[in-house]
């Protein structure tokens, strides 16, 4: 899709919903998924001058920001900064090895900064060859997401090519999830899990109401709506079945400055996706998801 033909009605034709009415969608308008962006996306620009670049990230428009590092500044010292530049941080990348070792001190963290999704990056795909390697480490994640919920907080995984890899006929990212409780969150990677030659659609349709954060990104290095991925269809997902609380924007090829995402951010404007294009004065109701929940009852 093109990103100038994305359709406001895309929930509806992706679930088989298109005979609802005109005045459903008009309402729908009124309903908005906050847009954050990882910061790892303008990282050099960030590690020079943390404050200031979130302050750009908000003059652009975004809602918040999702962090994988604090470029030596501690937690209330970027929680000033959020505060400053109007922003919300969305969740974090924190190393399983925080989880393990430093279990309190990343609650403290992230309450500290005002989110409660504490989502591990990155899993050595050597560790994901087995269905034994896999159901060790979701397990462990069990663990940790029972632990967090105790606390207010979740935990959840980010996606990878490698986790797209095959074990015994299905991907390692699905027979992660699969062994999970539906307490461990997922933040399916568009770009990386179909550049892995994963179906990212299908794990938001399976596993419903899981992906709390989705990284938006392109394929082939493109600007959104110029690469493979189906955003009418990632959109429908999101705003029906996927549960979705945060679009987070991850483009990593603008490292020392923010105009990359800009450009990013000017395109979901256009597709109706940001706050200057949706009046969020019914942000809590979804009035499409109402709907199909009513109908599903009767």
């Amino acid at each position: 899709m093109k990103r100038r033909s994305f359709l406001t009605t895309a929930a509806a034709s992706a679930f088989g919903i298109a005979t609802l009415s005109p005045e459903v969608f008009a309402a729908a308008r009124g309903w908005r998924i906050p847009v954050s962006v990882q910061v790892y996306s303008v990282r050099d620009a960030a590690k020079n001058d943390l404050a200031g670049t979130l302050k750009k990230i908000g003059e652009i428009g975004y809602d918040g920001v999702e962090f994988a590092g604090y470029y030596g500044k501690d937690a209330k010292e970027v929680r000033k900064y959020l505060d400053d530049a109007g922003l919300k941080c969305s969740g974090t990348h924190t190393g399983i090895g925080d989880l393990r070792g430093k279990f309190d001190q990343t609650v403290e963290l992230h309450k500290t900064l005002g989110t409660k999704y504490i989502i591990v990056p990155w899993i050595d795909p050597k560790e994901f060859k087995t269905v034994d390697g896999i159901k060790k480490y979701a397990d462990e994640f069990n663990s940790y997401a029972e632990r967090a919920k105790k606390v207010g907080l979740a935990v959840g995984y980010h996606a990878h090519a490698g986790d797209a890899q095959d074990v015994e006929g299905k991907t390692a990212f699905e027979r992660f999830f699969e062994g999970t409780t539906k307490d461990v969150i997922m933040e399916v990677d568009l770009g990386n899990y179909i550049g892995g030659g994963g179906d990212p659609y299908k794990m938001i349709e399976k596993f419903r109401g899981r992906s709390k954060a989705i990284h938006l990104k392109e394929t082939e290095d493109k600007i959104f709506g110029e690469g493979n991925v189906d955003w009418k269809r990632v959109f429908g997902l999101c705003e029906t079945v996927g549960g979705t609380e945060w679009y987070v924007v991850e483009d990593e090829r603008s490292a020392g400055s923010v105009e990359r995402i800009e450009k990013d951010y000017n395109v979901l404007k256009e597709w109706g996706k940001t706050k200057e294009s949706v009046s969020t004065s019914s942000r809590p109701v979804n009035p499409v998801q109402q709907i199909i929940q009513r109908r599903r009852r009767g």
